[in-house]
């Protein structure tokens, strides 16, 4: 079991930036696979990007690559999120999940055992 708490969210207007940060309790931060997801008012979940435990391998949805960039710092237990080139299509709340076996279907929320509060993030026009 792991507790994760998302922070970074907020307002920013379009083209702006924002970094996400997902906190991880627990000494074994290092052997999860990580997520990022998103969902905007009236719609499902959807993936964003992955990340392998060792971060050599990385995952992007089609409509954040060139713009989001994944990353993790193990040593301090805390997953990243940059945003670049933001648009109000991006507004939604994003959680951070982690996977406690190999990562498969990187893509899929159910892949995924452990889930931050998530975090707010609106583009304004």
């Amino acid at each position: 079991q792991v507790q994760l708490v998302e922070s970074g969210g907020g307002l920013v207007q379009a083209g702006g930036s924002l970094r996400l940060s997902c906190a991880a309790s627990g000494r074994t931060f290092s052997s999860y696979d990580m997520g990022w997801f998103r969902q905007a008012p009236g719609k499902e979940r959807e993936f964003v990007a992955a990340i392998s435990w060792s971060g050599l391998r990385t995952y992007y949805a089609d409509y954040v690559k060139g713009r989001f960039t994944i990353s993790r710092d193990n040593a301090k237990n805390t997953l990243y999120l940059q945003m670049n080139s933001l648009s109000p299509e991006d507004t939604a709340v994003y959680y951070c999940a982690a996977d406690r076996g190999h990562m498969g279907s990187y893509d899929r929320a159910a892949t995924y055992d452990y889930w931050g509060q998530g975090t707010q993030v609106t583009v304004s026009s």
